[in-house]
């Protein structure tokens, strides 16, 4: 299983539109790790390619990544910030297969009404097969969305979660589904002593992760509200735009 970290920003990406803070100041170098763009997620086997949500910045990634084809998308909720990007698909790969739930296609698909996909409908808690990878959407939670979803992808021997965007208080069976991982990938939008509603923060992440017995901890959705990264780095296992992981 190969993972890369297509973006690992917030909504509004790193450096933000008009800020002059050091993390974004920072982010204007070309070659500077706090340069962020939003949050996707590619996961790869020798069989095929899923994207996690599309970022609007996807056009970008999948240039900088050289991706030119994609088996599937998987999308977790309906944030503007992780689904956007599909319209990039434009003209360029027809009848891409979708999966997310019901509710959560219906929301997207309304506004990507000029694309054409092949539409799969998927339910909580019940695992399905793509590009030889076991996955399973779970219940997380972050308000007001109803029905968001974090992402377990396995094989024989390994097993990923993705928290997707959520608070720590995430539902008794879906933290059954996420115990063991070798790796989890936790949405931690800004350092502690920020007051945020529907994200988990740094300290809240690593709790989590170890709560779970997981192996290994990578942080996602990053604002810049974090250090530049460099400095944050050296105290919490940021993850970074391009970023590969194999398993």
């Amino acid at each position: 299983m190969k993972i890369t970290l297509l973006g690992t920003g917030d909504t509004v990406g790193t450096p933000k539109i008009g800020c002059t803070c050091p993390t974004c100041k920072d982010a204007i170098f070309p070659e500077s790790k706090s340069k962020r763009t939003r949050f996707s997620i590619l996961i790869g086997s020798d069989k095929g390619k899923i994207l996690i949500d599309t970022s609007p910045d996807l056009r970008l990634q999948l240039l900088t990544n050289s991706i030119s084809k994609v088996d599937g998308v998987i999308w977790t909720h309906s944030h503007y910030d992780h689904f956007t990007g599909f319209g990039d698909f434009y003209r360029v790969q027809n009848d891409t297969d979708v999966y997310g739930l019901g509710e959560t296609l219906d929301e997207i698909l309304r506004y990507l009404d000029f694309m054409t996909y092949s539409r799969n409908d998927v339910e909580l808690y019940v695992p399905f097969k793509l590009i030889g990878l076991d996955f399973m959407l779970f219940k997380v939670n972050h308000p007001p969305i109803k029905n968001s979803v974090g992402v377990c992808v396995s094989n024989s021997k390994k097993k990923l979660v993705i928290t997707g965007d959520t608070k720590d208080s995430i539902p008794e069976e879906s933290l059954g589904v996420m115990k063991d991982a070798d790796l989890m990938i936790a949405d931690a939008i800004i350092p502690p002593n920020f007051n945020v509603k529907k994200h988990m923060d740094s300290d809240e992440a690593v709790s989590l992760a170890k709560k779970l017995g997981s192996k290994r901890l990578i942080l996602t959705h990053l604002s810049h509200l974090y250090p530049p990264h460099d400095i944050a780095s050296k105290n919490l296992p940021l993850g970074y735009d391009n970023m590969k992981i194999e398993l």
